[in-house]
């Protein structure tokens, strides 16, 4: 069975909503991302932008129902829940729902989550040559070469 196969019978799908950009550029990592998530769940998966980037939340809401997919989960990937999260996004998800007929969930901002914020934090610590001792916390020296 193909890949494309087994996505028939998957209902559920995920969009990826980060702010956008006017420089293309911008958008690379988020595209890298997506790769890696569709690669690693074989799901519906697309990304959305809140502005200055295609598609937007509607767009790609009604690409999943295009697809077959009945109801989807929106991860708004920043950091903080400023204004785009508590503000636009929910707006958006409403226009989103209405205009795809999806059942959509929208999870809590990316940064809001301890895992995510914790490999934010290695990866932080890796850049002056330190990783934590994951049974304490406690940041350790670590030999960079």
């Amino acid at each position: 069975m193909n890949k494309d196969n087994k996505l028939q019978n998957i209902s559920t799908g995920l969009i990826l909503f980060a702010h956008g950009s006017r420089n293309p550029a911008w958008r690379r990592p988020f595209d890298r991302l997506l790769k890696n998530i569709v690669k690693r769940c074989e799901c519906h998966a697309v990304l959305a932008f809140g502005e200055f980037m295609s598609p937007g939340l509607v767009d790609a809401a009604q690409s999943l129902a295009a697809d077959g997919v009945t109801k989807a989960v929106i991860v708004p990937l920043f950091l903080g829940g400023g204004l785009h999260v508590r503000g636009d996004l929910p707006k958006l998800a409403a226009e989103a729902r209405l205009a795809s007929g999806i059942k959509l969930r929208v999870a809590k901002a990316i940064g809001d989550d301890a895992g995510v914020l914790a490999a934010i934090a290695e990866y932080c610590m890796g850049s002056i040559g330190r990783r934590s001792d994951n049974s304490s916390g406690i940041a350790r020296k670590r030999h960079v070469q």
